[in-house]
């Protein structure tokens, strides 16, 4: 991959990081039982929050990183596929899941390309995959 894909790729990288860490923080500070209770209300098992949380939270900083990055990004991408499904999609496309249908592509663009630059993955396993 060029020098100029990987700095994108990086970016891309560190933006999906941010944006769950920021997540699984909110939840976690808001009271991650109401989460849960929040999750009971539309019909999701309640232990599921603490689950979505702690991945949010740790994957969030793993992402950053760069350890586990195609992992990560792949439960992120799950966890997207359940907001868009369960959540976003009768509020359509603007006002509902544009947002997460964002957060998902880039999950997929990093399962399906790793991030190697600045990734502490490539410097702990070099020659594998991050």
């Amino acid at each position: 991959m060029s020098n100029k894909n990987e700095i994108g790729t990086l970016l891309l990288r560190i933006m999906l990081g941010l944006v769950f860490l920021a997540n699984g923080v909110a939840k976690f500070q808001g009271g991650i039982g109401n989460t849960a209770g929040w999750f009971e209300s539309i019909g999701i098992p309640g232990f599921l929050a603490y689950a979505v949380g702690i991945v949010e939270l740790v994957g969030g900083i793993a992402i950053i990183l760069g350890l586990g990055t195609r992992i990560v990004s792949l439960l992120f991408g799950l966890i997207m596929i359940g907001a868009i499904f369960t959540v976003k999609l009768p509020d359509g496309f603007l006002n509902g899941y544009v947002y997460d249908l964002v957060l998902l592509v880039i999950a997929i663009h990093m399962v399906l390309n790793g991030s190697k630059l600045y990734s502490l993955g490539q410097l702990l396993f070099k020659g594998k995959e991050s």
